[in-house]
């Protein structure tokens, strides 16, 4: 450790998680001074009936409610829009998110648009938005994004065929609530996918170069909760000790990337969702391993400690050991079922050199533990097509 490095640290979101957390959803909204609520759910999160479960707390409490769907798997500026519009012509005053990241993505930025002027694009960047918007209660139903209490929006442009980011901490929910329960639900295809991401988060913060102690710590516990529940929450939909412990994974891992950004996955992910269109957590579970193997010469001593948190063979060198924690990645992910590469989304030679180079401009790539070339990222990409 660094001692004379001067590191920050800020949440500005109330937590609140446990099961049976949702029924509290009332008198919260009563404490943040709501007294009508814009209710953001996607289609998926409507038709398994989570919203309707949220609304009844609601009812019951006799508080007002309207309910916004119309939002993509790849959440658009355009949804962002006409739920402004929808807001603003009902006189709402809080938003509550339900669903995975599409939907908090989205309440997130309308809450921020209910107290900014402009247009969202206006504060596409880090820490460009000027004041505190409305207040913003995420509720997620999936264990992955940990949007709930991130300073990141991302929303596509489907016009540009690109995706945009709004971080700030006016960003931040007022209040993440998590209920468990609200996982129960999510299909093995979705848990295995968002579970990945949550994973993914966790390693590039652990081992990326912007990495400070309170960080570490988070980091490193999310990696050994998801190692140990992931499969389990995939196979067993069921299992509530899984869903909890997933729940936990997916926040502390939020928690350790919102200081640190994250890493090359992440980098190319981002363009790679927007051209190709494969699901955010799909995309990271595939490239996943093949950055860790780029990495490991970067960080040996951490991905040598992610190697034994995945049961890596005491009887191994550093350096094996440090190799293994991608082979253990490969195989989580084909063991939830993730065993696609990117060729099968339509990826092919000609398109990766537009990819890497819209890569490198993301943040991501400075704290990076390996500082990649434009070629580098072609071959993490070969490496992904071949799967």
């Amino acid at each position: 450790m660094l001692m004379n490095r001067v590191f920050r640290y800020e949440l500005p979101t109330l937590i609140e998680f446990g099961i049976g957390a949702l029924q509290n959803l009332a008198s919260r909204v009563e404490e943040l001074g709501g007294t009508k609520v814009l209710v953001v759910g996607d289609p998926g999160v409507s038709q398994a009936g989570l919203l309707d479960r949220v609304e009844d707390v609601l009812e019951r409490a006799s508080i007002q409610y309207v309910e916004f769907t119309n939002i993509q798997s790849d959440p658009d500026i355009e949804s962002v829009d006409e739920g402004i519009r929808l807001a603003k012509e009902e006189s709402c005053d809080i938003v509550v998110g339900v669903g995975g990241g599409s939907a908090l993505d989205t309440a997130k930025a309308i809450g921020l648009m209910l107290g900014n002027s402009g247009h969202i694009t206006d504060y596409v960047g880090l820490n460009k938005v000027p004041n505190r918007g409305a207040p913003v209660i995420a509720m997620p139903t999936a264990a992955g994004t940990g949007s709930e209490v991130t300073v990141w929006s991302v929303l596509s442009n489907r016009a540009a065929k690109e995706k945009v980011s709004i971080g700030s901490v006016f960003n931040c929910p007022a209040l993440a609530l998590l209920d468990p329960e609200l996982t129960v639900s999510l299909p093995p295809t979705v848990t295995a996918a968002t579970g990945m991401d949550a994973l993914t988060h966790a390693i590039e913060s652990y081992v990326n170069k912007a990495t400070q102690p309170i960080s570490e710590c988070l980091a490193r516990q999310a990696i050994d909760m998801i190692a140990k529940n992931l499969r389990l929450a995939v196979v067993q939909g069921d299992n509530l000790t899984a869903r909890y412990n997933m729940s936990l994974a997916s926040l502390i891992a939020a928690m350790a990337f919102n200081s640190t950004r994250l890493g090359l996955s992440h980098a190319l992910a981002i363009p790679l969702g927007a051209h190709f269109h494969i699901p955010h957590g799909v995309v990271n579970a595939i490239l996943l391993p093949e950055v860790m193997q780029f990495n490991v010469i970067g960080n040996i001593d951490k991905y040598q400690d992610i190697g034994r948190i995945f049961d890596g063979s005491p009887n191994l060198s550093a350096r094996e050991t440090a190799e293994y924690s991608a082979v253990a990645v490969r195989r989580l992910k084909e063991d939830v079922g993730i065993r696609q590469s990117l060729s099968d989304y339509g990826v092919r030679e000609s398109d990766l050199k537009y990819i890497a180079e819209e890569a490198m401009l993301s943040g991501n790539v400075p704290v990076n533990p390996r500082k990649p070339t434009i070629e580098d990222l072609m071959d993490i990409c070969r490496a992904a097509m071949e799967q």
